[in-house]
This record gives structure tokens, sequence and C-alpha cells, in this order.
């Protein structure tokens, strides 16, 4: 029976969905990134900006790897041949140099009616995943990219969703565990309560730098067993939130473990432009897979992500990326291109967003001299950004923090007074607003961490000046705060 009530003379009839009656994983699922902080914080600015008095005059956000809100300009060759994609007559401008016209018309030349409007191939415009693949090729050293095996998707995130969505099955013992890292971007674990998927947890190895621990990854794949089906593992390289970089030894040692424990391989390459720690590289998966050998490189199944929002682009708006499988069963690959057209396909502006980025002006061309200086520019920044959070940080009594070696963001930890160890308090602490000062950074709680430790995320991304504005102030806050709660 349905419940109604007589109001102003109509039957109101009790609503279908409900908090109580809607789908229970989406309700448990949780992102705090932009959690109830961020939402805070959103709240607090508008105040500011309507004149409501505070003890601060800014709210510093410095909880999401947004550069472009940061105040990071746009590489000028991305915008003038998006521009042009966007806006054909402009190909007849004479302002605009001429690489940035052959490749927009190239780009629209690939799409129907010669329009970014128009629908593209569920998969991704033809000639977009042969720029991708090139790219592959050279990034790779020779080792073959096949455009058939490239996947254009709405950036990274969709690509691990969609992926996540295929290995998953099975119920009670059987049920698919996936292997994740902790921390971790939560991204990951929101999809697998939505998906009703087994979270496997390993940890990170924080006194080595967070890097990948093998033995960690065989008790969490041993413990796991008992309760689940573990399908899949999971690496975040360069790391988020963590930064650390993973030496070409441990991606090796990563590739035999998965391939004994007969795990497909996830490899999260998002930050692979942004490397900036002394005597670290950033090594694909594919390449050391392949440099194994044929014993491997045959038969291992891997799927590789990357995204026009990070590195020295910072295009988080157009939502770009692509996905590359390898040894992917046929029939799989087939249901896997099912399942993303189901969604049409990916927005066709961020589609040409990644063809600009993976196949960018070459020597010789108008452009290149101004994209490499504009690219040098924006890393040569980070990677000084990087170091001096990290220099900064480490200066405060109950902070300590791991080396910055890529990514945006650093992971540090901290020292909480024992009497304050209960409950959410941290959180509430460090977001009061009595505080003359508002930052808003991320609690470890919300990217997963060792019980009995306590961190924040922290990106690195705003202007040297205001991220040093940032760190004195954390650093003031943080004294300030044991000092009172101590």
């Amino acid at each position: 029976m349905i419940d109604s009530t007589a109001l102003n003379g109509r039957v109101a009839r009790a609503k279908v969905l409900t908090i109580d009656t809607m789908n229970p994983t989406v309700k448990n699922a949780k992102y705090a990134v932009r959690g109830p902080i961020v939402a805070r914080a959103a709240e607090l600015e508008r105040e500011l900006n309507e004149g409501m008095k505070k003890p601060f005059d800014e709210v510093i956000k410095a909880n999401i790897g947004d550069a472009h809100a940061m105040g990071q300009q746009p590489i000028t060759f991305f915008r003038q041949a998006l521009a042009i994609c966007s806006y054909p007559e402009l190909l007849n401008d004479s302002t605009f140099p001429e690489d940035a016209k052959s490749r927009a018309y190239r780009i629209l030349q690939s799409c129907g009616g010669n329009s970014m409007g128009s629908y593209s191939a569920s998969q991704g415009i033809d000639s977009v995943r042969q720029d991708v693949a090139r790219y592959i090729e050279r990034r790779d050293g020779g080792v073959p990219s096949d455009p058939d095996n490239i996947f254009l998707t709405t950036g990274a995130c969709d690509g691990i969703m969609t992926m996540l969505k295929l290995l998953v099955c099975g119920e009670g013992p059987t049920r698919t565990g996936i292997m994740i890292p902790i921390p971790h971007y939560p991204m990951y674990s929101a999809t697998l309560v939505e998906l009703a998927a087994v979270q496997v947890n390993y940890y990170l190895n924080e006194e080595k730098c967070w890097s990948v621990d093998i033995s960690e990854l065989k008790r969490a794949l041993d413990e796991a067993r008992h309760y689940c089906n573990p399908r899949a593992l999971c690496i975040v390289n360069p790391g988020n939130p963590t930064s650390q970089v993973e030496t070409r030894q441990c991606i090796e040692d990563v590739i035999r473990f998965a391939a004994k424990e007969r795990l497909f391989l996830m490899a999260d390459e998002v930050y692979q432009d942004n490397v900036y720690g002394h005597g670290c590289r950033f090594h694909s998966f594919k390449t050391v897979l392949f440099e194994m050998g044929p014993e491997y490189s045959n038969t291992m199944e891997l799927v590789s992500f990357h995204s026009t929002s990070k590195g020295y682009m910072g295009e988080c708006g157009f939502r770009g990326g692509y996905m590359e499988v390898i040894n992917m069963d046929d029939e799989v690959k087939a249901e896997l291109t099912k399942l993303l057209s189901v969604r049409l396909c990916s927005p066709v502006p961020g589609q040409a967003l990644v063809d600009l980025v993976f196949n960018p002006p070459q020597p010789g061309e108008p452009s290149y001299d101004n994209f490499i200086k504009e690219r040098t520019a924006i890393l040569s920044a980070l990677e000084e950004k990087a170091k001096l959070t990290e220099q900064v940080l480490n200066t405060v009594p109950g902070i300590s923090c791991n080396p910055v070696q890529g990514a945006m963001f650093c992971f540090p930890r901290i020292t909480i007074p024992e009497k304050h160890l209960s409950g959410n308090c941290t959180v509430t602490l460090c977001c009061n607003d009595s505080f003359p000062l508002w930052i808003c950074v991320i609690p470890g709680s919300g990217f997963g961490q060792k019980e009995g430790t306590y961190h924040f995320r922290m990106t690195i991304l705003p202007p040297i000046d205001k991220l040093q504005i940032l760190l004195n102030k954390v650093k003031e806050f943080h004294q300030k705060f044991t000092q009172k709660y101590s």
C-alpha cells in the first residue's frame, strides 16, 4: 500500500526514490577528494565573496590536481588547434600557425561531416588511435603498438571503471577481488563498492618511499583467497597520493608476481610525464613486459591508462584519455567494444586533444620552439615545487614527508596529540573556521592508511609564491594545533 496524506485537498504520494530505497552501493561509495571538507571550502569561499567577515580572507585549495584552476596556463599550440577544430573558418586565418592548421584539418577530416559535433566510433577516431599508437612506440623505444588495441576514453577514470566492469563476476567466495594499493586514489574503492566487488588492500611501504613490496602483495593475495577470487592487480605509477616512482626492477618483479598468480594487470600511468626525483625515471609496464621476453610479452594480460588531465598539459576539463590492452582475449575485446558503445563515444573534443598531446609539434615546425619552451617551463616549475614542498614540510616538528618523486601531490605523515585521536576529531579540528587561515587538504583516511598513522594529501600545483605561503601556513597551523591540544 502506498502511503499518502491529504495536503491542501490533494493526495501527496510518498516518493518512489528515497535514501532508503535508492541503490545501496551508490550510498556506500565514498570519494573524499570531493567530500564534505571540499564542500565546506566552497561554502566558505562563497561567503567570503558575499562580504561575510571571517578570520581569514582566502580559502587556499590544495585538495585536487586541477592544474588550470591553480593558475597554470594552457599550452598555446593545443588551444590554437582546438579553436580551429571548433570553428573551422579559422583555417583561413593567417594568425594561426600552419602546423596547428594541419593538425586540426586532419582531425576534422576524420570526423563525421568534418565536424567535432558528430559522434565518433565507440573505440575512438581512427586517426587519433593511430597517432596514439605511434606515440607509444616512440615512448617505448620501438615496441610495437597496434591502433586496434587503443581505446579512447573519457579521461583515464572511464577506462579504469570500464575494465573493472569487465573483470567483476561471481558470488560469495567466488566474487571477484581487485588488489589496490593503500593509500590509493579513491576512485578505485568507490567503483569497487558500486560494482559490489571485493577490495583487496595491499599496503605501500612508507619507510621505502611508498614503494610496492612483493612480500606484501603475497600476504594480501593469500589472505584474500580465503574469502574471494582475486583476479586483478592495480598499480599506480607514479603514485597518487603517494608520488613514488617505481623502479624498473620493481615493475619487473610485479609482472613476474602477476604472471605467477594469474592476475590481470592494470597499470595507471597518468602521471608518466611528472617525474622529478633524483635518479628517478618512468618505465612503462609495457616496455618492461616486452623486455622480459616472449614468455611474458606473449601471454601477460595488461591494460595501461593515460590521460590529458595531468602531465604538463593539465587539461582536466576536456576529459581526454586512452587505454591500451595487451594480450586481451579477442572475444573479450569485442565485449569491451560493445560496453563502450553503450555510451556511444568519448567526447570528441577530448579525442582531438588526445591527438594533439600525443602528436605535438616536431622540430622544424613553426610551433615547435614555443611548445618546448612552455612544456619545459611547466615541468621545471613542478620540479621546483616538489622539492620545496618536501623541504618545508620536513622542517615541521610532527610532520614527515617522503620525497615527492613524481605526480602532483605529497602525502605527509602527521603526529596528532593523543587525547584528540578519537572519532573524526582530526578532520573537525583541522577544518575549524575559528583558525586564522583556511587551507583545503584531504585527510589521509580518504585514501586509506595503516591503522595508527595519520596523513593528508596536498597538491603541489599552486604558483610557487602561493605554495610557499600555503606551506608556511601549514607549518604555523600544525605548530599551533599541537601546542593548543597537547
